[in-house]
């Protein structure tokens, strides 16, 4: 199934849940899209996609500046992954399709 679209996440970070919409569109194995959370809004870069294999980054600059890696599998209406979390490890994620 087709990663593009809206989904509702929720990232297990160490300063607690954070809730998120994740905004995705696919084009041959190129990853597009947006990232709106507590943090504001931010644009995924180096985003692929391999069948429902998924990975891309965003840059945050608060409560301070790192890149955040994610990798996800797509499974019908829900996506799950892990983040990396610049020099404080990584964290999981859930989401729904909205």
């Amino acid at each position: 199934m087709s990663a593009d679209g809206t989904w509702n996440t929720t990232m297990n970070t160490p300063m607690g849940a954070q809730n998120g919409t994740l905004h995705l569109t696919s084009d041959g194995g190129n990853l597009t899209g947006k990232l709106a959370g507590p943090q504001g809004e931010m644009e995924i870069t180096d985003g692929t996609i391999d069948g429902d294999n998924l990975s891309w980054k965003a840059s945050i600059t608060s409560p301070m500046a790192m890149i955040l890696e994610f990798n996800a599998v797509v499974s019908g209406d829900e996506i799950n992954g892990n983040v990396k979390l610049g020099a404080f490890g990584d964290a999981t994620f859930t989401g729904t399709r909205a």
